[in-house]
């Protein structure tokens, strides 16, 4: 089998674990994102770290499945992208993208000798809003603008960055036409008593 038939074959064996996980509707009544608080469980990832533009992290997709099919690795969920700036501040050039692919624990046995950007690591549980980006939106920045408002409404307060957890393949490659659902990793407030 090619080296680039197991990466595509992982991404379509991973295909329908991603159209399952769709658990928000992209709308609420009143025609605005729809939100949600989420815990999640403890989890482990392989993961590599991309710099550059959205639009070029299929290479890096590519090789972080051929690894995991070479390493006997399987993959237990959908893609996700863990922004590590803030791409309206930095140019495109210098984005930085940790791509994530969920595994079993049994993965951590290779911690530390995949490379110097690529590695396993156990993920702490946490609680994350979540909102859904529907296919057809190219840009999520409204999203995020409604999603930090509401946040801050209703007492919560957010602790590392975003990330983004894709509900159709990744084989379609046009970001617009992938739905997803965007994630911020928060904490709530402790109420002050007078």
């Amino acid at each position: 089998m090619s080296k680039l038939r197991v990466p595509l074959l992982l991404l379509l064996a991973i295909g329908p674990m991603v159209v399952s996980m769709a658990q928000i509707p992209a709308k609420s009544a009143v025609d605005k994102p729809a939100f949600a608080i989420r815990k999640v469980e403890k989890q482990v990832a392989l993961y590599t770290i991309h710099r550059g533009s959205y639009e070029k992290t299929g290479t890096a997709i590519g090789k972080l499945f051929a690894l995991a099919g070479q390493k006997g690795i399987r993959p237990r969920g959908p893609i996700s992208y863990v922004y590590l700036n803030n791409p309206k501040q930095v140019s495109s050039d210098h984005w930085l993208t940790e791509i994530r692919i969920p595994v079993g624990k049994e993965a951590l046995k290779f911690a530390g000798t995949l490379g110097e950007m690529t590695d396993v690591k156990a993920l702490p549980a946490l609680e994350l809003a979540v909102a859904i980006k529907p296919e057809g939106q190219a840009d999520p920045s409204p999203i995020y603008e409604i999603l930090y408002a509401w946040l801050h409404n209703e007492g919560y307060v957010v602790t590392e960055g975003p990330r983004e957890t894709f509900l159709t393949s990744a084989m379609v490659g046009n970001y617009a036409q992938m739905k997803s659902e965007i994630m911020v990793p928060v904490n709530k407030l402790s109420q002050q008593k007078d």
